[in-house]
């Protein structure tokens, strides 16, 4: 039985959201699945991925076979790094220290561009803002250099 990973659609129309799972080759694409991996949301920016990594890992050393976007999704999380460290620790050429060693630097080293790239986005997206709406000073200014209504009615009088 040939096993895939693959993504499986849910959300609404023009709104999706997608589950990562393990599901057999022949089984429709959202249909019957053997195990839940995560979810990747594209829609937001940058797209949110959550995958438990030591089971999608452990599924790649099983066999199972990604489809082109979740491989492409594994590859961003690093699981498929992961992988080819554990095939060199199989093989002889290192040891299983320094695979753990290398990979946790590239996680850190891949968490620190993830954050970068947030704090860019967090910034074009309150440039834009400012560009459009303008800064909370600047409409300050407006509402106070408006003219001022005094009231008119002769308290005298009364």
């Amino acid at each position: 039985m040939a096993v895939k990973i693959r993504l499986q659609r849910k959300g609404r129309k023009k709104a999706p959201i997608y589950h990562i799972v393990v599901a057999d080759a022949r089984a429709p694409r959202d249909g019957r699945y053997i195990e839940r991996l995560g979810t990747y949301n594209p829609l937001t920016i940058p797209a949110t991925i959550e995958i438990n990594a030591d089971k999608a890992f452990e599924w790649l050393m099983n066999g199972a076979q990604p489809s082109d976007t979740a491989r492409a999704i594994l590859k961003f999380k690093g699981i498929y790094y992961r992988k080819h460290l554990q095939r060199g620790v199989s093989k002889g050429a290192m040891t299983q220290e320094k695979a753990n060693e290398l990979y946790s630097v590239w996680v850190e080293s891949k968490d620190k561009k993830v954050e970068v790239r947030k704090e860019q986005t967090r910034q074009s997206l309150e440039d834009r803002r400012v560009r459009i709406f303008g800064t909370p000073k600047d409409r300050a200014k407006k509402v106070e250099e408006a003219p001022v209504v005094e009231d008119t009615t002769d308290e005298s009088a009364e």
